[in-house]
Formats: structure tokens, C-alpha cells, sequence
């Protein structure tokens, strides 16, 4: 097994998990006030990051005076996108978001080129658009699907490109797995917060249970998601992240009795279909390496 095989399965791995944590939390907040499983997901999340981190030796690593207001402003923008998301999620057929989810590699290459100086070229500016057109097909704007739903899982695409620019200003010093335990601790900080607006309700060990292992799959997630940065090509790796769109039609089907509409799925293909012919174009360029645990 090559180094490229490797990663790729690492990279279908992460997305297979980071899926299963997306499903898992949406079923729990069927039975569970949704913030109330997000505090209590975050609270498992962060120990085994946490976890992990001390015994890497990540931990006890310093990170720069010069990146503690990158690495702040990292942290409060993955608070920001989280709120949104997690609405959507919660309120949206899985596949719908996930499929959403998927326009990032367009847009993180669009905010380059307008923000940071990165020269993207008419080729991949048409791919950007015709994935921007995509996402109109999935979201479909004055149709009767169309909601505040939809527009929440938009803002969190855009709230997720803003992190991963700030993260791009990140020096090679600051260790990964210290930014994802401050991430974590700042995500389940807005679950206590937003919790207390609702009452909350006792859960059993089945629920329990499944809290613990969105926060393994959280985990996992990550971890697989370095693994397959640090081997194989990122050009060859990094398009197997759309494999994530097939998780969210299974398990949308399997679990929440949801298949996509037939406009839906053109989306979806558009919106791969581009994001693969964008990064192909980019070939053997360093893309952002994911810091935070989502």
C-alpha cells in the first residue's frame, strides 16, 4: 500500500467519521434539547482532545506570542460557524447540509484570490461559479424548500472560509492539537451558554452512550484527517473529502428516512464535480491543513 493509497483512505476515513458525528448529534437532538447535547458532546470531545494532545506532548508545547491573536480569532470565528451549522443540521435533511458543506474547497479558493493575493486563473474562477450555481440548486431560493434553515448552513460555509483564512496566517510552531483543545472548550462554551435559555432534561444511557461516541467520532475525525495530510499527495488526497456526500445520502436514508430531491442531487454533483476540477487545478499546492475538531 503507497503513500497515496494511504492518505486517500485516511482522508475517506475522516470524512466518514466527521458524517457519523453530524448524524449522530442530529438524532440525539430529536430526543434532547440540541444545546444541551452540544455542552455535554463538547465536554467528551475536549477531554479526549485534550487527552491526546498531552500525551503527543502537544500539550506542553508553547504556541508563539505573535499567533495567541490568530489563534484566538481562529477559535471565536469556529464558534461563529458552529452555531449556524448546528441549526441547520438539526433542521435540514442531512444530505442537504453536508452537500452545502461541500462548496469550502470553492470558496476557501475564492477568498484567496480576494483576500489574500493567491492567483487563481478563469478556469477555476468558472469552476467556483458553476459550484456557486450548485449550491442555488441545492438551497433553491424562493422554493417552497427554502428557509432560514438553508440560508444558516450558506453562513456557516462563509463562516468556516473566514476560520480557514485565519488559520492559513498560523505559523508552523503553533501545535494543531493545542488549537483544537481551545476550539473544542470554545464550542462546548456556547453549548452551556445557549443550554441555560432551555430546561434541561434528564437522558438516559442509551443517549449517553451516543454523546460519547459522537465525541469518539469527533475525535477520530480529526485524527484522521491529519493522518492524511501527512502522507500521499495532497492533490490525490484531498478529493476523496467528497466521499462525505455519500455518507450524508446514506445516512440520511438510513436513519432519518430522507433522500434527496432530484435538483438536490444535481447540486451536489455540480458542486463536487467543480471542487474535484479545482483541485486538480491546483495540483501540488499546499491547501490549509483542518486544525479544529469541525
Amino acid at each position: 500500500m503507497n503513500d497515496n493509497l494511504r492518505g486517500s483512505l485516511f482522508m475517506m476515513g475522516s470524512m466518514a467519521t466527521f458524517t457519523l458525528n453530524d448524524a449522530t448529534v442530529k438524532y440525539l437532538a430529536q430526543g434532547m434539547p440540541t444545546f444541551q447535547v452540544v455542552f455535554l458532546r463538547g465536554v467528551a470531545a475536549t477531554v479526549l482532545i485534550a487527552l491526546l494532545a498531552y500525551v503527543t506532548g502537544a500539550l506542553r508545547r508553547p504556541i508563539p506570542r505573535r499567533d495567541w491573536p490568530w489563534v484566538l480569532g481562529r477559535s471565536a470565528l469556529e464558534v461563529i460557524s458552529f452555531l449556524p451549522f448546528i441549526l441547520a443540521l438539526t433542521h435540514m435533511p442531512l444530505a442537504n447540509v453536508t452537500a452545502i458543506l461541500q462548496a469550502l474547497p470553492l470558496t476557501i479558493t475564492a477568498a484567496g484570490a480576494l483576500f489574500l493575493g493567491e492567483r487563481v486563473g478563469w478556469r477555476r474562477w468558472t469552476a467556483i461559479l458553476v459550484g456557486l450555481i450548485g449550491v442555488l440548486l441545492i438551497v433553491r431560493p424562493g422554493g417552497e424548500d427554502f428557509n432560514l434553515w438553508s440560508v444558516s448552513a450558506v453562513v456557516a460555509v462563509f463562516a468556516v472560509t473566514a476560520r480557514d483564512l485565519v488559520t492559513r496566517k498560523l505559523s508552523p510552531e503553533v501545535p494543531s492539537l493545542k488549537v483544537a483543545v481551545i476550539t473544542a472548550a470554545g464550542v462546548t462554551i456556547l453549548g452551556l451558554a445557549l443550554s441555560v435559555r432551555t430546561p434541561w432534561q434528564p437522558f438516559e444511557v442509551g443517549q449517553g452512550g451516543l454523546i460519547l461516541l459522537a465525541s469518539a467520532f469527533v475525535l477520530g475525525g480529526y485524527l484522521f484527517s491529519i493522518m492524511a495530510m501527512r502522507v500521499g499527495e495532497i492533490g490525490v488526497v484531498t478529493p476523496f473529502r467528497y466521499t462525505a456526500l455519500i455518507w450524508g445520502i446514506l445516512l440520511g436514508w438510513a436513519v432519518f428516512s430522507e433522500f434527496p430531491k432530484p435538483l438536490t442531487l444535481i447540486g451536489a454533483a455540480l458542486v463536487a464535480g467543480t471542487g474535484l476540477y479545482t483541485l486538480l487545478r491546483e495540483g501540488r499546492a499546499p491547501v490549509p491543513r483542518p486544525v479544529g475538531p469541525r
